[in-house]
């Protein structure tokens, strides 16, 4: 039989699929998404991509301005409270202001926080994937799927036919209810399904009711309705999501063009609102935790693997996470520099964190309930601004130190430059042009040397390099580049002469604390655990 052979083949074309397409078509791999829509999303849906999304995105060169043209053309603010309606003389602000909220992380990145509705974040994924030559498949469905000890063999299916292709590996990206991982068998927990949610987008006059430039989101508690508001969305529109009980008998089908008309007057508190009704949906709002992020060539990302109610933000940034993180490990994989057995430590790293990020959100949904019916939920983080830059990894791809604590969070605001944590910021000049370190990461692996014997390490990575097919840059601070506040050492833990091994995605695989008596030796062993070679 003659297939349409393909490196990757992703399932589904939201956040994660679509940010895999992108990096994976950067790295030059040929991929092909399938998505079973027509196109990418119409409503806003998640809103806003976190410094650590973009920090992934970033790499591809004009996205991150791309992105950031976006929030530059919707407002300069986000404001987010628990009300009554728009019109709430009293709102019990969450967020009253993001610049403020989120102001310590230009000390700790270069990186910008985007606003943006994934609506725009999503047609820019996809515009970018199909320039690097990524094969995007929409109105296609996946039907079939079988695995075997050389690849997996699926058929898609569109409206020209059945098409049976093979690749290397699958990226399930599927959604909530995933049939992929359904077919594979892999078991869920969580809460499951917490209710419904009809998402209205409609278009109305709210000058006087909310500020210019300014993204409002408001949870709404009356006694028509419990749900959510988001004005200023940047899509021409604004979007009232309410909560229905399928247990109680109500559907969908209730939300007519009249009641979503008297939602939107009661959730504005504008009895006689002029309203144009847009666009109507309806969405699950649940808690659902895979058991594993792999089975043999398939690995879930996103909501596929990890469901959660909105109530935080982060389930869309952490989508764009997984689909970044798989690619440039399967990249690593695909090209022979990492054993197959790397792929494990997608699992050991990015489960803890959704898990973890799950049950923040599922807290965070609970304080906004009654008290009596969030008993069982989880407590919220005590730092959810700095779990974004903050999360910790442990797996074979990390040689940690010595005395790690085993943590899964650390203060970005004071990072330890650990192995397992995400590489410190450092302002750099090179050739007398302003960076960061963050600049460096993204590619290939990154050693950075001491400029105290960092020649030493220069020379050691250089031969690595070679020995090993790995693509692997040499930086020496103060040589390659200045260290403009001089803290490099104290931001990554290192002494005269120290080494830091940073990996693709700009974690700290491996360090030495100061100079080795045979750097290259120290530095092929190091390669070789963290690529399971």
């Amino acid at each position: 039989m003659t297939y349409h052979r393909v490196s990757v083949l992703i399932v589904g074309g939201g956040y994660a699929g679509l940010s895999a397409a992108l990096l994976l078509a950067w790295r030059d791999i040929p991929v092909m998404l399938v998505e079973r829509r027509p196109g990418t999303s119409l409503q806003p849906k998640a809103f806003g991509v976190n410094h650590r999304a973009v920090e992934l995105l970033r790499s591809v060169p004009g996205v991150e301005q791309e992105l950031c043209d976006i929030w530059a053309g919707i407002g300069d603010n986000l404001r987010i409270a628990i009300a009554s309606a728009l019109d709430d003389p009293d709102p019990q602000m969450i967020v009253s202001d993001e610049r403020e909220e989120f102001a310590f992380m230009a000390e700790a990145t270069p990186a910008a926080l985007v606003g943006a509705p994934q609506a725009e974040v999503e047609r820019i994924l996809r515009e970018r994937a199909e320039d690097l030559g990524a094969d995007l498949r929409f109105s296609t469905e996946l039907v079939a799927l079988h695995q075997d000890g050389a690849g997996v063999t699926a058929t898609v299916r569109s409206g020209d036919g059945p098409v049976t292709m093979r690749a290397d590996y699958v990226v399930a990206a599927d959604g909530y209810r995933s049939p992929l991982r359904r077919s594979l068998g892999i078991p869920v927990t969580g809460k499951g399904e917490l209710g419904r949610m009809c998402s209205i987008m409609f278009d109305a006059d709210l000058s006087g009711l909310v500020r210019e430039r300014e993204v409002t989101l408001w949870y709404l508690r009356n006694d028509a309705m419990t749900g959510v508001i988001l004005t200023g969305t940047g899509v021409g529109a604004h979007v009232l999501a309410v909560n229905y009980d399928t247990g109680a008998g109500r559907s969908e089908a209730d939300f007519t063009p009249e009641r979503c008309v008297e939602l939107a007057r009661v959730a504005t508190g504008v009895p006689d609102l002029a309203v144009k009704l847009l666009d109507r949906t309806s969405f699950a709002m649940a808690h659902v935790l895979a058991g594993r992020y792999r089975e043999g060539r398939v690995f879930l990302a996103g909501d596929a693997a990890h469901t959660m109610p909105p109530t935080g933000g982060q389930g869309g940034s952490l989508a764009l996470q997984d689909g970044a993180d798989l690619a440039w490990r399967l990249w690593l994989v695909i090209t022979g520099q990492a054993g197959p057995d790397f792929l494990d430590s997608y699992d050991a790293e990015r489960r803890p964190i959704g898990v973890m990020t799950a049950d923040a959100q599922l807290a965070n949904l609970g304080m906004r309930m009654p008290p009596a019916a969030r008993v069982g939920y989880p407590e919220p983080l005590g730092d959810p601004q700095g779990a974004v830059l903050g999360a910790r990894y442990h797996s074979t791809a990390v040689i940690e130190d010595p005395d790690d604590d085993g943590s899964l969070l650390e203060d970005p605001r004071h990072p330890t430059g650990r192995p397992g944590s995400r590489a410190p910021h450092v302002p750099l000049t090179w050739e007398g042009r302003p960076m960061s370190t963050i600049d460096l990461f993204g590619g290939g692996f990154v050693l950075l040397a001491d400029g105290e014997g960092g020649q030493s390490w220069s020379d050691a990575g250089r031969l690595v390099s070679r020995r090993l097919g790995v693509a692997l840059s040499r930086v020496v601070l103060g040589h390659d580049a200045v260290d403009v506040k001089g803290e490099w050492r104290s931001r990554y833990g290192v002494g005269a002469g120290g080494a830091v091994l940073v990996r693709p995605d700009g974690y700290v695989a491996w360090r030495a604390t100061g100079p080795a008596p045979e750097p290259a030796t120290a530095l092929e062993s190091a390669l070789r655990r963290v690529l399971s070679r």
